[in-house]
């Protein structure tokens, strides 16, 4: 079996656990990993939320900033149990990302599935490719040119 060992991470336990915070909330927000990639017409954005409700999700948009934010709430019964290990964090999650003025934040759809909530962006209309007729005047309204 292998096992790595993260001193950054033994590092924060110890720091929880002297602090106090390993059954509280933590203090200051955590970041959540995410993909992002574009596909086609939209971008679509994936953030791992394990363990999360979806009623704890909060999705805003205000001037082309996306703010993502989740709370994992502990067990109801965790006061009838002694517990072994904690390793997950309680609290708040959030993220924040700055999008450009090529989507169009108003037709956003949010999806959660399996700890995976996903957001599909549309491009604006006006970001997408397109093409540009080229007009000429009809033949018999062209000068002819003398060599």
């Amino acid at each position: 079996m292998l096992m790595r060992t993260d001193p950054f991470r033994d590092l924060d336990r110890l720091t929880q656990q002297l602090l106090g915070t390993v059954a509280g909330t933590w203090s200051k927000p955590a970041a959540m990993p995410m993909d992002a990639y574009r596909a086609g017409d939209e971008f679509v954005v994936c953030f791992d939320l394990p363990g999360i409700d979806p009623d704890a999700i909060e999705l805003d948009v205000e001037r082309n900033v996306l703010t993502v934010k989740a709370e994992r709430r502990p067990l109801p019964s965790a006061e009838q149990v002694q517990v072994q290990v904690s390793e997950r964090p309680l609290g708040v999650f959030s993220r924040q990302l700055f999008l450009g003025d090529n989507l169009d934040t108003d037709h956003i759809t949010a999806d959660y599935e399996a700890g995976v909530l996903t957001l599909r962006i549309p491009v604006a209309e006006k970001a997408k490719p397109r093409r540009i007729a080229v007009a000429s005047p009809p033949r018999d309204q062209r000068k002819e040119i003398n060599s």
